[in-house]
């Protein structure tokens, strides 16, 4: 029996999806885009500064990548301490070797309990992003909003006060939001964020409180998900960024200015037995002809300055 017409008419019902928060279109119909230089793909590769509670609740799930025996999971804890305090460091001399340009997305909890980190990453002058409280404090659909605007300017206030910079980006715990996440944001002076994958280039996102832009993070190029989640290899995993790199350079021949988002966690590639490969990573993306390394403000900042 076919169903009633009225079954498929309610209020957000509309061409494309039954929300308003962003315009619908086709990535393919946009106008494209042209990198400074000329270049045609830039290179952001965000790297996560994560502080995880050994007395994690898991309200209202265990975030991924955090502790998963009974109290007191040590050897996890510490396995994440070992990013950084170890990794970072490897990660920081293969960016200077590349000439790469990276964002970090920084727990304001890290920032707070390791002052010599905050110190190393602003003497660089990279951009800094908040990455909220710390990976137990989640944003989530049913949370008091009047608990998550709390967290959120607490989050930012404190990491703005511990850099001394106004913080412009943000990327929520497990990427994690409530439906008034990016409302909250928007008041409290973010830019854009970067919870939502659904695409490849920026876009404009309503919220009540101002537009936002959505920077879209790659979950699927992510060295946690690749080799944690879907327990790729790491050969698998330099295989399939570098197959990313072949086919957005050549999209981009046609289509406009692509971004390459590489999401990386020091506990992860910074180990010695991985930190290679994030290397043969970075070799292989910055040796291709037409990549711009550039942080994700700077790239939302080009791509902005080309939009009608």
């Amino acid at each position: 029996m076919p169903l009633d017409p009225e079954y498929l008419q309610y209020p957000h019902r509309r061409y494309g999806m039954d929300h308003d928060r962003y315009d619908w279109s086709m990535l393919s119909d946009r106008n494209p885009v042209s990198w400074p230089n000329n270049n045609r793909l830039a290179l952001w590769v965000n790297v996560c500064l994560q502080f995880f509670p050994l007395d994690q609740k898991g309200k209202p799930f265990p975030v991924p990548g955090g502790m998963t025996m009974p109290y007191p999971d040590l050897r996890h804890f510490t396995l994440r301490d070992y990013g950084n305090r170890v990794g970072i460091y490897r990660f920081l001399k293969a960016f200077d070797k590349y000439n790469v340009k990276p964002t970090f997305a920084l727990n304001t909890r890290l920032a707070e309990n390791n002052p010599y980190l905050l110190h190393s990453i602003m003497e660089r002058g990279d951009e800094i992003n908040c990455h909220g409280l710390h990976m137990d404090a989640l944003h989530y659909g049913g949370q008091d909003i009047n608990e998550e605007s709390e967290l959120i300017k607490r989050s930012l206030g404190r990491l703005r006060d511990l850099t001394g910079r106004d913080i412009r980006g943000w990327l929520s715990p497990a990427r994690n939001e409530s439906a008034n996440t990016p409302e909250l944001l928007a008041a409290n002076g973010i830019d854009y964020f970067s919870d939502w994958c659904n695409d490849d280039m920026p876009y404009q996102f309503r919220t009540d409180k101002g537009l936002l832009w959505a920077m879209p993070l790659s979950n699927e190029l992510e060295d946690r998900f690749i080799l944690m989640e879907n327990l790729h290899s790491e050969e698998a995993y330099v295989e399939q960024i570098c197959d990313a790199c072949d086919f957005l350079l050549q999209e981009s021949e046609t289509q406009g200015g692509r971004i390459l988002a590489l999401n990386l966690h020091p506990w992860m590639l910074g180990q010695p037995h991985r930190i290679k490969k994030l290397e043969q990573v970075l070799e292989y993306v910055t040796s291709q002809e037409g990549v711009w390394s550039a942080s994700a403000g700077d790239i939302l900042s080009s791509f902005c300055g080309q939009q009608p």
